[in-house]
């Protein structure tokens, strides 16, 4: 069962995040590569630099000056911590970012609003299969290629966007994002799976909110990239598959 999973800035924090990684690498080699965030790290090295995080519709506007200080923050800072904390498990753990090999490929989505913010139109699936073939676990920095730049330049993409980009690159039977949340709370309470519809409503009528908003968002386009169920959930439901809340794709009338 090959799967996606992405790792919210965080949950990268958690002492416990490397060795449940490597439990689950243990028991399926080869079968998931992991996509992280780093909001939280981008924001205080702004900070440090003397800017300031800006943000637009929960999307955070990236000027030429802060897509330098995301290739340090995500593509350094937090891509090699994590990469480091799962070697010490004994994962063969190799840190790439969406500019490496072209993995991520982008295009700007409203430069005059958001300045380099990009969705992926690309994804190099076959780096990612080369790399798991070999017994190495991909660890994935969301900073993509700007595919209409003659200059190489990057765009700032969201992890869970990079993600469902990814899970459906590679055929994957699951997206998995994890975060510091039990799963989507509906009355307080994590619901246990969701439709299409009911993902949707819960955006539309604000019960869904910023980073949830954005995870709902990147299962919804997972679904109709085709990955068949979208899991989101905290750090247990790497190893519990009971854990979360699931969406699956709506049954199409023939």
């Amino acid at each position: 069962m090959m799967r996606v999973i992405k790792v919210g800035g965080r949950v990268q924090r958690d002492a416990a995040l490397a060795g449940a990684l490597a439990t689950l690498w243990s028991d399926a080699p080869a079968s998931f590569c992991v996509v992280h965030g780093g909001g939280d790290t981008i924001s205080a090295l702004q900070t440090q630099l003397g800017g300031a995080p800006r943000f637009v519709a929960g999307r955070r506007v990236t000027t030429d000056t802060d897509i330098e200080v995301l290739r340090m923050a995500l593509s350094g800072v937090a891509n090699k911590q994590l990469v480091s904390s799962l070697s010490t498990k004994g994962i063969q753990a190799v840190g790439l970012s969406g500019e490496d090999g072209a993995l991520l490929v982008a295009r700007a989505l409203d430069a005059d609003v958001l300045g380099k913010v990009g969705r992926v139109v690309e994804v190099n699936g076959a780096l990612l299969r080369t790399l798991l073939a070999g017994g190495y676990l991909p660890v994935i920095s969301p900073v993509s290629c700007d595919g209409e730049s003659v200059q190489g330049g990057a765009l700032n993409v969201n992890a869970d966007d990079a993600a469902a980009a990814i899970a459906a690159s590679l055929g994957a039977e699951e997206l998995l994002l994890i975060s510091d949340v039990s799963g989507v709370l509906i009355d307080g309470v994590a619901a246990a799976s969701l439709t299409e519809d009911d993902a949707a409503q819960a955006i539309e009528r604000g019960i869904a909110t910023e980073g949830m908003a954005t995870k709902l968002r990147a299962a919804l386009d997972a679904l109709r990239r085709g990955v068949p169920q979208v899991r989101i959930g905290g750090l247990d439901a790497l190893l519990d598959h009971a854990v979360g809340t699931t969406l699956v794709a709506t049954a199409q009338l023939a």
